[in-house]
């Protein structure tokens, strides 16, 4: 039989040294942006009852999902997003808590995508949810996060792209389509498939409203975008208005020639009820933050509040923050050896440097000849030996 002890299963992979310092440093950075906004931070756990995400809105399908039972037989999953669980808890333990509520997050969610070649089942994520207001305010509070998240990622070649989902939904809806058909044509608006998009609406008939739908992944730019959305649809009119509000407050706040309008951003139509996002980083292809105003989900719990949010995938950043400024394994200042009898004295003698903020190696070979050789090639600069008597040498780098 085929062992796989050597393996990681597929969409998983180690992190190694400099991935990890990476991940951390992003992970304090964002927290630090989070916690200045009002933010408090919630964990929940990496297992939840199947219940959770089978809700009468197909927000994750279960195939999706990676499933387990426990010692009752009841069927888990592990997470595979992090909003939904947030939903659960704030409809329940943080129910009579004053609103709005303001959480921020940093977990794994998991995601069974076998049809997805060179995409991760396992993704670190960081975000916001900012539960109970339904205002413009909330909105441009979570947008203008995104933007101060996206622009602190040492990349200035940032884009965010704003669209509405409800534009497309009004759409659909005169269309009068059955479930699989407006899914199929969401779909393939997703992914700018044109040609299939243009057979499946020649399918259905020539109106306004098909053409309309045809024209919706072109509908992709700057303020132009809005004459365009009003003249195709009478019906979409009071959405494109209040976009074109929101996407006029963020040029005012400096940030022109960084916000993109793409009402072809159709994502999670079940999930999302309003305006959504997704956040571009020079040097990665695809989204590295996405998000949403999602109204109806925490009513699925029993708590109907309106919400909206955003979440990070930090291994996508991370790509891109190591390729631009790169990292390198942190080297010590320092390698303390202790000869025979002396070994207690070489603790007592690192201890004292690591006080004095430096970083201290204690050396577990058993001469100082050899710790001096490890020392040259790590470009450990210092050596010392702890004795009768305590001497120091220069070893891989300057003292």
């Amino acid at each position: 039989m085929k062992r796989y002890d050597l393996l990681t299963p597929e969409g998983t992979k180690d992190l190694l040294f400099e991935d990890c310092a990476v991940r951390r440093n992003l992970e304090e950075r964002l927290s630090r942006i989070f916690k200045s906004m009002g933010y408090c931070e919630i964990v929940t756990p990496g297992l939840e009852f199947f219940d959770v995400f089978d809700l009468n809105s197909v927000y994750f399908p279960q195939e999706s999902m990676y499933k387990l039972t426990d010692n009752k037989g009841r069927i888990l999953v592990v997470r595979p997003d992090s909003t939904m669980p947030i939903a659960r808890v704030a409809a329940t333990r943080l129910r009579d808590a004053e609103l709005p509520l303001r959480l921020f997050y940093r977990q794994n969610v998991y995601r069974n995508k076998p049809a997805m070649r060179g995409r991760s089942d396992e993704i670190h994520q960081m975000g916001i949810e900012l539960i109970g207001s339904d205002s413009k305010r909330a909105d441009l509070e979570v947008l203008t996060g995104a933007i101060e998240v996206l622009s602190s990622l040492e990349n200035d070649s940032f884009r965010l792209e704003i669209g509405d989902i409800g534009y497309f939904k009004a759409l659909v809806a005169r269309l009068g389509t059955d479930e699989e058909t407006t899914e199929q044509i969401r779909g393939l608006i997703e992914v700018k498939n044109y040609p299939a998009l243009n057979d499946l609406l020649d399918s259905i008939g020539k109106n306004e409203i098909t053409s309309a739908l045809k024209q919706l992944p072109r509908l992709f730019g700057g303020e132009e975008v809005f004459e365009k959305a009003e003249k195709l649809f009478d019906g979409g009119k009071d959405i494109i208005a209040e976009l074109r509000g929101i996407y006029n407050s963020l040029t005012a706040l400096g940030y022109n020639g960084k916000i993109t309008v793409d009402l072809g951003l159709v994502n999670k139509m079940d999930y999302y009820t309003g305006v959504v996002i997704k956040g571009y980083l020079e040097g990665y292809g695809d989204a590295v933050l996405s998000g949403g105003r999602y109204n109806k989900l925490l009513a699925e719990f029993g708590y109907d509040v309106p919400a909206t949010g955003f979440a990070v995938n930090i291994d996508a950043a991370a790509k891109v923050i190591k390729q631009s400024v790169g990292y390198s394994t942190p080297v010590p200042d320092v390698i303390v050896f202790g000869e025979d009898g002396f070994e207690i004295k070489a603790v007592e003698q690192a201890g004292k440097f690591r006080k004095d903020g430096l970083t201290a190696e204690l050396s577990v070979f058993s001469t100082f000849e050899e710790t001096l050789s490890y020392a040259k090639k790590k470009n450990i600069p210092k050596a010392v030996c702890v004795g009768q008597t305590v001497r120091e040498e220069i070893a891989g780098g300057i003292k």
